[in-house]
């Protein structure tokens, strides 16, 4: 029995200066990859440790314009004899107000025959507002075209 322990007492574990030089290979390769890394530029340590600040760029905003349509005043057909009054703006950059300008009479008599062939019960439904302002929105935008238009504002719309 003492020959078998003697055996294991015989061996060594090596490889004593192998599990020194592993982590520092390791290591030093680490650092040279940092190294380079900042060295072209791809960061900075030093931008570690300032504050980030957050960067506002400068975007250049169109002038929006508001181009003002007639009032449209329309009688509306059923047994009762009601009105509809509404105002309209057509909202455009100033590179194109003077086509929109141009064009109101066409947006108008678009506008008008859209509006007259609605049926007098359906200003009673509610969401009525959304769909007229959509339908106008898809006339304007095929008078007007889509650089030219940007949105349609209903100012007043009565039913009387």
């Amino acid at each position: 029995m003492t020959d078998v322990a003697d055996i294991n007492a015989e061996e060594k574990p090596r490889g004593g200066i192998g599990r020194i030089l592993l982590p520092l290979g390791l290591a030093l390769v680490l650092g040279g990859a940092g190294f380079a890394s900042t060295y072209l530029g791809f960061w900075s340590p030093l931008s570690l440790l300032t504050p980030r600040a957050e960067k506002v760029q400068a975007e250049a905003v169109p002038a929006v314009g508001f181009v003002d349509l007639p009032q449209i005043v329309l009688t509306l057909a059923g047994p009762r004899s009601r009105t509809l009054v509404m105002t309209v703006k057509i909202e455009t950059d100033q590179s194109h107000r003077a086509a929109v300008e141009h064009l109101i009479p066409r947006l108008l008599d678009s506008f008008n025959g859209f509006l007259a062939d609605i049926d007098g019960s359906a200003f009673e439904k509610r969401g009525i507002l959304d769909i007229v302002r959509d339908e106008l929105a898809t006339r304007a935008v095929f008078v007007l075209g889509k650089e030219a238009f940007a949105d349609v504002l209903i100012t007043e719309f009565r039913v009387q």
